[in-house]
């Protein structure tokens, strides 16, 4: 071949030069039937049993539905209803401080603990287990063991007793000023070991050559931890707020297996109320209409820190 045959040769399209570059382009975008199958069956599960009951959800929530007849359309009539509901204040109250303690107190405990067991030391493991091993428990178990802690002359007023407190032991589970916050205890004993595990794992990813130049800088423990630390935790703080907002707002099994609610609905959250007003009011709309009401203020709160996060970045 020629210089000049060879020139010309590589100045022709790909296409036309022997097919090859198209050729190339096609087993390039070329799919194995193997990962199609791995994304479209997950996908069409998760659309039958999540996406299309929560589109039914809201549709349920426009209606007057018993679970026999045919639902009747009334329209935004039950998100009007809500607004003279007692019992829906209550339980909107009351899930707002859950939200607040649950998850203020969480994030709290979590992310002290992961600071304080971080440092690879003898017996540190044994620390991480044992703060860990609630969550292994199911919701209902961990309910089983603090019911217990509650009864009188249990765990709880002995402690009390102990420590010269006996004044303050009551019906934690059956006084309507305590119940509440009574069940917030074990609920925060098994997510407290969650969020340090989502801390510690954060913390791991952390260059220690930042430590060593606030230290070189002068900087305090506490300076350290406000300003380099806290910092570079941005991702695990959007994991962690996703995790407490959802887990506070659809926060049931704990609170049904010890209070139901009670007594006089002052444990009463949003999902214990939808609940029951579905399977035992038989009121299936309006129960829709509080589902939507806490997928809307889950939204809402995680929607406003990642904007306002998103922000500071830029």
């Amino acid at each position: 071949m020629t210089v000049a045959e060879a020139v010309a040769t590589s100045d022709r399209p790909a296409h036309q030069a022997g097919g090859g570059g198209d050729r190339r382009t096609k087993k390039a975008w070329k799919v194995s039937p193997l990962i199609l199958v791995f994304v479209f069956v997950p996908f069409v599960v998760e659309a039958v049993w999540v996406f299309w009951p929560a589109l039914q959800g809201f549709w349920l929530a426009l209606t007057h539905w018993d679970g026999l007849s045919a639902p009747t359309f009334v329209g935004f009539g039950n998100f009007k209803d809500m607004a003279s509901d007692p019992i829906f204040l209550t339980a909107l109250k009351n899930t707002a401080i859950w939200l607040v303690l649950f998850g203020g107190l969480s994030v709290i405990g979590g992310f002290g603990m992961a600071l304080l067991l971080q440092r690879e030391r003898r017996g540190v493991g044994i620390y991480r287990a044992a703060l860990f091993t609630p969550v292994v428990f199911s919701l209902v178990v961990t309910a089983l063991i603090w019911r217990v802690f509650y009864q009188p002359d249990g765990l709880v007023d002995s402690v009390l007793r102990g420590v010269g407190l006996g004044d303050f032991i009551r019906p934690w589970l059956a006084d309507p000023d305590t119940a509440l916050y009574a069940v917030i205890l074990p609920a925060l004993w098994r997510q407290i070991g969650y969020v340090m595990v989502l801390y510690l794992a954060g913390l791991k990813a952390v260059d220690p050559a930042l430590y060593e130049a606030a230290k070189v800088d002068g900087a305090s423990a506490w300076q350290r931890t406000l300003y380099v630390t806290i910092p570079q935790l941005k991702g695990v703080n959007s994991v962690v707020l996703s995790v407490i907002v959802i887990d506070s707002l659809r926060s049931f099994d704990i609170v049904w297996s010890m209070t139901k609610g009670g007594p006089y609905h002052s444990s009463e959250l949003l999902s214990t109320y939808m609940y029951s007003t579905a399977f035992q009011s038989t009121q299936l709309g309006y129960a829709s209409a509080i589902a939507v009401v806490i997928f809307i203020l889950a939204l809402a709160v995680i929607l406003g820190y990642l904007i306002r996060a998103f922000r500071e970045e830029a």
